[in-house]
C-alpha cells in the first residue's frame, strides 16, 4: 500500500521463506536478521525468543544496517520500540496491533504464570511508546482498551486490513482436480492453519452432521476441502494436522475430505472458485482475512458469530454467523445444499460489501495519512 504511493519500503524480520510468503512480498525489499537466534528453548519460551529477535533486528537495523527510514512501522511484536526510539535523530513509530500477545497463550501452571508476568509488563509498556498505534478491528479495539489497563487514555484507530484485490484478478487458478473427487456438486472449504486455536475440529464434526441431514444421494455430492498453513518446523502444525486425521477417520467421513498442506495462490483461487461455501471455524478472531477473500471470490461464509466476523460478514446476507457448534455449522451448510442460488445471491452480495468496505484503495489512504502525520 506505501509502495503505491511512492513510499520507499523495505521490510526487516529474523525470518523469510519466499516459497511460503504471500506473493505480493516477492515485489518487496526484504531484508533477514537474527535469524540464527532460536525460535524457542527446547520447545518452551516462544514468547521470550520472539521479543529477542525483534529487539536484535531493531538494534541491527539502528546500527549496521546503514539504511536510513523517516517512519518504522512495527506489526504485532512491541519489543522492538524503546530500541527504534534510540535511533541518533529519533523517528516515529507506527504499532500495528492484531491482537495482545498476553491473550494468545493459557497459563495453566504456576511458573507459567511467573514467567508471563515480566512479558506481559514489557508489552503493555512498549505498547504504550508508540507514536501512533491502530488495531485491525473494532473487536480487537475493545480488547486493548480491557487488557492495557495503564493505556486506557489511547483510543486506537481502527484499520481493517484489506485485499489484494488485483492479485485475486490477475492470477490463474490452477488445476485442483486431483484436491476435488469428480461429481463432486456441493465442494465446502476450510481455510486456517493447523493450529489448534482455529477448531478446524469444527467443520469436521458439521460434515459428519450434515450426513444426518441428507439422503444417500446428496451425501455422495458433499467434499469438504481442508487447506491450511503448515510449517514442518512448527511442532503444533505437525501435530494437530495429525489429531485432524485421525478425527476424519473416527467420524467415518475419510471418503469426503481432502487435506491441503500449506497451498499456492492459484490453488486458493481454484478451490474458491469450485467451492459452495467456506466454513470458518475460529472464535474470537482478531479480524480474519479468509471471509474477505472468499466473499470476494461470491463465496458465502459460515462463520462464528464472534470476533471480527461480526463486522466483516452480514448475517443472512454474505453468508451465516452461528454459535461454534456442529449442529448449527451443519444447519447452515444444508441451506446452501438445499437453494444452490444462495450460492449466487450471497456471493454476489458479499463481493459488493468487500469493494466498498474493504477495499485496498480504503486501507492505502488510510494508512499513507498515518504516515504523513507521523513525518511532519
Amino acid at each position: 500500500a506505501l509502495q503505491a504511493r511512492g513510499c520507499r519500503v523495505q521490510i526487516w524480520t529474523a525470518h523469510y521463506d519466499a516459497a511460503r510468503c504471500f506473493a505480493e512480498t516477492r515485489g518487496l525489499r526484504v531484508r533477514q536478521a537474527g535469524g540464527w537466534l532460536p525460535r524457542s528453548l527446547w520447545g518452551r519460551g516462544h514468547a521470550l525468543c520472539a521479543a529477542l529477535r525483534m529487539a536484535f533486528v531493531a538494534l541491527y537495523v539502528l546500527l549496521l544496517s546503514g539504511e536510513p527510514a523517516d517512519v518504522f512501522v512495527c506489526d504485532q511484536v512491541s519489543a522492538c520500540i524503546p530500541i527504534l526510539r534510540l535511533a541518533r535523530i529519533r523517528k516515529k513509530v507506527l504499532f500495528y496491533c492484531h491482537f495482545p500477545d498476553q491473550l494468545l497463550t493459557k497459563r495453566e501452571s504456576f511458573l507459567k504464570r511467573i514467567y508471563r508476568l515480566p512479558l506481559d509488563w514489557l508489552e503493555e509498556y512498549t505498547t504504550g511508546m508508540a507514536d501512533c498505534i491502530v488495531v485491525n478491528s473494532k473487536f480487537t479495539a475493545s480488547v486493548f482498551k480491557d487488557t492495557f489497563k495503564s493505556l486506557s487514555h489511547i483510543n486506537p484507530d481502527v484499520l481493517y486490513p484489506s485485499l489484494n484485490i488485483s492479485s485475486f484478478d490477475t492470477v490463474v487458478p490452477a488445476d485442483v482436480s486431483d484436491l476435488i473427487p469428480k461429481k463432486k456438486k456441493f465442494v465446502f472449504l476450510s481455510i486456517n492453519r493447523y493450529e489448534r486455536k482455529k477448531n478446524l475440529a469444527l467443520a469436521l464434526e458439521a460434515l459428519h452432521e450434515l450426513q444426518g441431514r441428507l439422503d444417500s444421494h446428496e451425501w455422495n455430492e458433499v467434499h469438504l476441502v481442508m487447506a491450511g498453513g503448515y510449517d514442518k518446523r512448527v511442532l503444533e502444525n505437525v501435530e494437530h494436522y495429525e489429531e485432524l486425521r485421525r478425527l476424519t477417520a473416527k467420524l467415518g467421513v475419510d471418503d469426503h475430505v481432502t487435506f491441503l498442506r500449506s497451498f499456492s495462490d492459484e490453488q486458493k483461487i481454484s478451490l474458491f472458485s469450485n467451492s459452495i461455501c467456506v466454513l470458518y471455524t475460529p472464535s474470537n478472531e482478531h479480524f480474519g482475512i479468509v471471509p474477505l477473500e472468499a466473499m470476494y471470490m461470491r463465496c458465502p461464509v459460515v462463520a462464528v458469530n464472534s470476533g471480527g466476523p461480526l463486522e466483516s460478514i452480514l448475517h443472512n446476507v454474505t453468508g451465516f454467523l452461528c454459535d461454534p457448534l456442529p449442529t448449527q455449522f451443519s444447519e447452515a451448510m444444508e441451506k446452501i445444499v438445499r437453494d444452490p442460488l444462495l450460492k449466487d445471491t450471497m456471493g454476489a452480495a458479499g463481493r459488493a460489501r468487500v469493494i466498498d468496505k474493504f477495499s485496498s484503495e480504503a486501507f492505502t489512504e488510510q494508512l499513507y495519512q498515518y504516515i504523513c502525520r507521523l513525518t511532519q
